[in-house]
C-alpha cells in the first residue's frame, strides 16, 4: 500500500509540473524598440508607409509552457498624408498630420510549441512562434488630443538566447473605436475626421495604426511547486 501512495503522489506531482508549475520563471520584464505607422483615410492598404519609431516596456506573466499574460508600455508616431493615399475627398481637399501617441495594454498570448529550454520530456523548444489578442488605451498628442480604446490583433516569435534571457520579434495591428485619430489639429472646416460625412460606427470609419518591435525580456521569480519543492 505504501509503494502505490509512492507511485500516486509522484504522478500527482508530475501532472502539476506539467500543467501548472512546467515553466521555471514566473515573470519576465524588458524592452522593445521598433516603428509604428498607421492606418485611415489617409493610407488605406499600404504597410509600413510614414512609419515613425516606437520604443516600450514590457512584462510577461507565464501561465505555464503555451500561455501567457502581457502588459505594455509604449511611445510611438504615426503621421499621414492623404495625397499619397488614393483617396479622392470631397472638393480634393488635402491634409497631412503628425502626432506622437502612448499606449498602455493588456494582451493573452498563445504559444505554437510548449516554450522552455527545460523539460525536454514535454517536447518543449527553445522557440516558438505565437499569436495574442487583447485590450489597450491608446493617448495623442496634438491640439485635438486623442484618447481611445484599442483593440491589439497580432503575432510574434520568440527565441531563449540562453537560460532567463530571451530575444523576441512581434507586429500587431491596433483597432481603434474612432475616427479622429489622424486628427492632430483642430480644423473646422474639414478633417479626416468622417472626411465623407459618413458616421462612424464599431466597423466602420475606424482608423488603425500598427506596432513592430524587437524585444529582449530576462525572466525571474521562482515559480513554486506545492508538491515538490521549487523547480
Amino acid at each position: 500500500m505504501n509503494r502505490i501512495n509512492v507511485i500516486a503522489l509522484f504522478v500527482l506531482c508530475l501532472s502539476l509540473q506539467t500543467s501548472i508549475y512546467a515553466q521555471e520563471y514566473k515573470h519576465e520584464i524588458g524592452g522593445a524598440l521598433g516603428v509604428s505607422f498607421y492606418m485611415g483615410d489617409a493610407n488605406r492598404t499600404k504597410l509600413f508607409m510614414n512609419v515613425g519609431p516606437s520604443v516600450g516596456l514590457m512584462h510577461r506573466y507565464n501561465l505555464n509552457l503555451n500561455w501567457a499574460l502581457k502588459s505594455n508600455l509604449v511611445v510611438g508616431g504615426i503621421s499621414g498624408d492623404t495625397r499619397y493615399s488614393q483617396n479622392i475627398f470631397p472638393n480634393d481637399n488635402q491634409v497631412s498630420f503628425e502626432r506622437a501617441f502612448v499606449e498602455l495594454g493588456s494582451q493573452i498570448e498563445y504559444n505554437f510549441f510548449p516554450y522552455s529550454d527545460k523539460y525536454s520530456y514535454l517536447n518543449t523548444r527553445s522557440y516558438t512562434p505565437y499569436i495574442f489578442v487583447g485590450i489597450g488605451l491608446t493617448a495623442g498628442s496634438g491640439d485635438n488630443m486623442f484618447f481611445n480604446a484599442n483593440l491589439p490583433l497580432g503575432f510574434g516569435f520568440k527565441y531563449k538566447i540562453k537560460e532567463r534571457l530571451n530575444i523576441g520579434i512581434e507586429f500587431s495591428m491596433r483597432k481603434l473605436f474612432g475616427d479622429d485619430f489622424d486628427v492632430a489639429t483642430k480644423n473646422n472646416n474639414w478633417s479626416l475626421n468622417r472626411p465623407f460625412d459618413i458616421k462612424s460606427s464599431i466597423v466602420k470609419n475606424n482608423d488603425w495604426y500598427s506596432l513592430t518591435l524587437l524585444f529582449l525580456t530576462w525572466e525571474f521569480g521562482l515559480k513554486n511547486d506545492p508538491c515538490c519543492g521549487d523547480n
